[in-house]
């Protein structure tokens, strides 16, 4: 399984518009080209995720996870916010990067949670924040996960 098969170039968006949580939030949810009702239900369940505990894991970077009906398999999307934005992150640093995962309640692939492991792996590797700043298309996102093999 590889990061890559699970991202299409248009789930992709460099520049970011919102300026709080729960703009980028929406906004990210919107790259999954659902329908408003299913985008309002999903935009709860993320929230009532992110009470639990901020998804900012550090190093300018948060995976907003839930589990939903709304989709019927994995979807994934990236986004960038050059300015970075107060995401509540355990260790308190403006957030740039964002990796939104959603999954379906019962999963027979059950790729979630081995999807949410690469993408906090690929996380930690020292280079990845800058890479990730001087990316300018989709397309070199997406070499950059091929790179780092994930």
């Amino acid at each position: 399984m590889e990061l890559r098969e699970f991202f299409s170039d248009d789930a992709i968006k460099l520049e970011l518009d919102g300026s709080t949580k729960d703009d980028i939030l929406k906004e990210l949810i919107g790259l999954l080209k659902l329908d408003e009702k299913s985008e309002g239900m999903l935009f709860k369940m993320l929230k009532r995720r992110e009470n639990l505990g901020s998804t900012g894991i550090g190093r300018g970077i948060a995976i907003p996870h839930c589990r939903s009906l709304v989709v019927s398999k994995l979807r994934v999307a990236f986004g960038r916010k050059r300015q970075g934005i107060d995401f509540k992150a355990i260790d308190e640093k403006p957030v740039n990067f964002f990796f939104l995962i959603v999954a379906p309640p019962l999963e027979v692939s059950n790729q979630y949670l081995p999807v949410l492991g690469k993408i906090a792996q690929f996380s930690k590797e020292t280079d990845v924040p800058q890479r990730l700043m001087s990316i300018t298309t989709a397309g070199e996102f997406m070499a950059l996960l091929q790179e780092k093999g994930v």
